[in-house]
């Protein structure tokens, strides 16, 4: 997994040390043995991999695609574990095999992603891996001047310390606020340590997956250059080599 920013160029068997994928000296086998391409191509010992290059490592047999979806979650939606008488997610969309990635409060409405790729689980909800998530919050009572910078000096909710990466007022009720953290309801109990009520809570942005146009419960696939930049900054390819 990684803990810290990979230092692009570097040699493509430190990239895959470092990546966890084997020793450096296993990571020059796995090269001889044309396993390990750059961009499409078999990749030869010594050769150098830049940030924008994409690595695959292909153990042979055919290639298994994933899913990616853009789901609105509508309010009064559960992303998971739903109980009697409440909907989830699952439940209602249209593709089978696929799962919400991360979670959006019941009360909450907004973008999550829904995929059949459990390599992205962890990448993207873990705190060792800085994603921003942006949300447009409208509150009852009107929102102060000071907001933004206390937001993003930390507020103190229940023995947490609890910060916006970025946070800007908006109009006279609303704010937008981006997340690299994911602690649960994280938005409404900061705003609630401030003496705001949270009446509505959208998110619209997932690193650099908009929500675009999408209406409450339609999806739109994920696919292309999106998709590519998307996995790249989780170190990941759309496809991997089944045995």
């Amino acid at each position: 997994m990684l803990e810290e920013p990979i230092p692009f160029p570097l040699r493509i068997n430190r990239y895959l040390a470092l990546r966890g994928i084997a020793t450096r000296k296993a990571a020059d086998a796995l090269i001889v043995s044309g396993k390990v391409h750059i961009n499409g191509r078999p990749a030869e010992l010594g050769a150098k991999v830049a940030a924008e290059d994409i690595v695959e490592v292909r153990h042979g047999g055919r290639a298994r695609s994933y899913r990616y979806f853009a789901y609105y979650k509508p309010r009064g939606i559960i992303s998971h574990s739903p109980v009697r008488g409440e909907r989830a997610i699952t439940d209602i969309f249209s593709e089978k095999g696929v799962f919400p990635v991360g979670r959006l409060d019941k009360a909450s409405e907004g973008l999550i992603i829904v995929t059949d790729d459990g390599r992205i689980t962890e990448r993207l909800l873990h705190p060792r891996f800085v994603h921003e998530k942006e949300y447009e919050v409208r509150v009852q009572e009107e929102v102060p001047a000071s907001i933004t910078d206390r937001l993003i000096a930390g507020v103190e909710s229940e023995g947490d310390l609890l910060r916006a990466k970025k946070a800007k007022k908006t109009g006279r009720f609303e704010l937008d606020i981006i997340l690299t953290e994911g602690k649960k309801h994280q938005i409404r109990r900061m705003l609630g340590a401030l003496h705001l009520t949270v009446k509505e809570l959208r998110r619209v942005r997932i690193m650099n997956i908009l929500l675009n146009d999408l209406g409450p419960g339609e999806a739109r696939r994920i696919a292309g250059s999106e998709l590519e930049v998307f996995l790249k900054k989780l170190g990941l390819v759309s496809t991997e080599t089944l045995p």
